[in-house]
Formats: structure tokens, C-alpha cells, sequence
């Protein structure tokens, strides 16, 4: 049946006036992104750097997702003789991380946390000026691989060997178990919208998608993060009182913040997220206390603050160097007091920061 020159004319002017609607959306969505981004105070943004390191660390995780989900639920597809479903998922072309986007699942606070984090302490680690011993002996982790303890040489091997996986793209933003569980099936339930959109509901597809996605959460191992494997070094190393400042001083000249942290983090029993929270903060008012709560004195503290200046231009180090003797007047236990809450469970932490925020709203 042939279509009349109107009804031709009717459908198109339809189409037009669809885009068009389309089109006025993306304009309204584009302004309220421009008024929010206009609005938003420096402190508060991410230098362009950071954005870019933040939006590669997070396409690597998800495609990395991605990648598995596909070709293992391939594998099971062809393994049942499904082919033709096999090779439109191994060759599925959907944009999954612009539909988890879209979908606003990639504005996860918890998530983003971690990941900006990651960043972040990958950024300083690499701008954290040397030890002016590096010259001439080695670094810190390799001379802790070497030593007779047996539980300190296997933790700072694995440290070195984590940290080197990370550095390549196959690895970067390996997540805590709960959010790769949750990132896991964010991404498969994408993989899935894409192949009903292609070749309708299909049991078997799903069957396999949800097997693929079964089989990446089995081969998480959280343990060897290389911030757990940090956390088992400082507490394989266990930092006598006179041996922590000279033990963080060398950790910044050897460029291992993650160690810094996780020593920080066993002297004043904080967890790994909350010592790197404040040690990553621009302000440095809780460092501060963290390092008094370990009692460490004025000059130790000094030492780290440059350190940490020189590697972060975030830093204000005219303000610290004002504030350095009302920083060193601090009681050890005024300062261990002042941190308890940041001692609570990490699930705890979480729940009393979503009340505070809903307490602002």
C-alpha cells in the first residue's frame, strides 16, 4: 500500500516536531548544567587533570566489567549452540557507560568516592618530591621486602607487585567488594537492555549474562587491593611509638602514600577510607590532629606538611607554617578525643553522614 503525498508530509512534520521536543530537553538540561557548574565554588570543582584521570579510571572499570560479562556469557551461549545470540553479545555495540550515565547510576556517592579518591592518591603519590637518601640506597618497599620478617617481606612484595598491576589500564579502579558487586550488575542489566533492544527477550541471553556476571563476582578478590594489602603491611610491621614518624616520613619519600595512610590509619585505629580521607583533604585540620592524636612532634609534623604541599597545590602552606605551634601545643589525648567519631564503623560513618546532609537540605 502506497503512502499518499499527505500522510508522507504528516510523518515528517511528526519527526520533526519529536526532535525538536528532544532537542528543547537537552537545551533545558544543558543551562541547568551550565548554571550549576557556573555557581560552584572552586573548592568544589575538579581541576581539569583530575577530571581526566577520574573519567579514564572510570571508563577502565566499567569496560573492564563489560569485557568479561561479554565474552564469557559468549562462551556459555556458544557452548549451548546459541551462536547467532553468542556473536551479538560478544559484538554488541550499546554504549554501557553512557547508559549508566544517562541513568544517573555513575553519580553514586559511594562509588565516586572511591574512585576520586583513587585519583587523587595516585596524583600526590607521583608529585610527592624524593627522599634526598633515595640516591643512594633503596626505596622503602624494597628494603621491606627484604628483611628477615618473613610477614613484612611477603606484605611489601605484594604491596609493590599490587601497585604496578594498578598502574596498568587492566587494572585501574579496582573496587571494595561491595560497590564492584553493585558496578557488576549495573553493567550487565545495560548488556541486557542492549540485547532485548536488538533481538527481543530471550531466556537463554539472560541465563548467560547473569552466569558471566556470577562468575566476575567470584573472581573479585578484595584482598588484594592494593590498599588491603597496604593495611596488612602496617599491621605486619606494627610501628613501635619512636619508629612512626621516621616510618611516614620515609613513606612520603618513597612515594607510597597508600602506606602512609595505612600507617597513620593503625596509629590512630582508623580504617583505610577514613585515614585517606584526611590525608587527602586540601585543609589538613584533621591530619593534623590525626598526627598529634599519634604523638608525633613539630618537626615530624612540619616534614610531612611540605611534603604533602609540594605534591598537592591545593595545600595552603603560608596557613599551616601560621598555625604550626598551636598544632604542636596539642594534647595527644585532646586530639585522639577530637577524632573518635572518624573511629566508628565505616557503615556507621556513612549512615550519620547522609542524616547530616538531609539535616542541610
Amino acid at each position: 500500500m502506497s503512502v499518499g503525498p499527505e500522510q508522507a508530509e504528516r510523518e515528517a512534520l511528526g519527526t520533526r516536531i519529536t526532535a525538536a521536543r528532544r532537542l528543547g530537553g537537552l537545551a533545558d538540561a544543558r543551562l541547568t548544567g551550565a548554571i550549576a557548574d557556573f555557581f560552584l565554588a572552586d573548592d568544589g570543582r575538579l581541576d581539569e587533570r583530575t577530571r581526566i584521570d577520574l573519567g579514564r579510571v572510570l571508563a577502565a572499570v566499567v569496560q573492564g566489567i563489560e569485557t568479561a560479562i561479554r565474552r564469557h556469557g559468549a562462551r556459555v551461549l556458544s557452548a549451548h549452540g546459541a551462536d547467532v545470540q553468542a556473536e551479538r553479545l560478544l559484538r554488541g555495540h550499546e554504549d554501557v557507560m553512557r547508559r549508566l550515565s544517562r541513568a544517573g547510576l555513575l553519580r553514586d556517592r559511594q562509588l565516586m568516592d572511591e574512585l576520586i579518591a583513587q585519583v587523587r592518591c595516585e596524583r600526590i603519590a607521583a608529585e610527592l618530591p624524593p627522599a634526598a637518601a633515595a640516591r643512594e640506597q633503596a626505596s622503602l618497599l624494597v628494603r621491606l621486602a627484604e628483611v628477615d620478617d618473613g610477614v613484612v617481606a611477603a606484605a611489601a612484595r605484594a604491596l609493590l607487585a599490587a601497585e604496578a598491576r594498578r598502574r596498568s589500564a587492566a587494572e585501574q579502579g579496582l573496587l571494595p567488594a561491595e560497590l564492584h558487586h553493585q558496578l557488576i550488575w549495573w553493567v550487565a542489566a545495560s548488556i541486557r537492555e542492549g540485547q532485548v533492544a536488538a533481538g527481543g527477550e530471550d531466556p537463554a541471553v539472560d541465563r548467560a549474562i547473569v552466569e558471566a556476571a556470577q562468575r566476575s563476582l567470584a573472581a573479585h578478590d578484595e584482598g588484594q587491593r592494593p590498599e588491603a594489602i597496604a593495611m596488612r603491611l602496617a599491621s605486619a610491621i606494627d610501628a613501635r611509638a619512636d619508629e612512626l614518624g621516621g616510618l611516614l616520613v620515609d613513606a612520603l619519600g618513597d612515594r607510597c602514600l597508600l602506606l602512609f595512610v595505612a600507617v597513620l590509619g593503625r596509629a590512630v585505629d582508623l580504617d583505610f577510607t577514613g585515614a585517606r580521607a584526611i590525608v587527602l583533604e586540601p585543609e589538613g585540620d584533621r591530619l593534623w590532629l590525626a598526627l598529634r592524636a599519634a604523638d608525633l612532634d613539630r618537626q615530624t609534623i612540619a616534614r610531612i606538611a611540605l611534603a604533602l604541599a609540594d605534591a598537592d597545590p591545593r595545600r595552603d602552606i603560608e596557613r599551616f607554617a601560621d598555625d604550626l605551634d598551636a598544632i604542636a601545643a596539642i594534647a595527644p589525648e585532646a586530639a585522639r578525643s577530637a577524632l573518635a567519631p572518624l573511629t566508628l564503623h565505616h557503615d556507621l560513618r556513612l549512615a550519620i553522614d547522609a542524616l547530616a546532609r538531609e539535616a542541610m537540605r
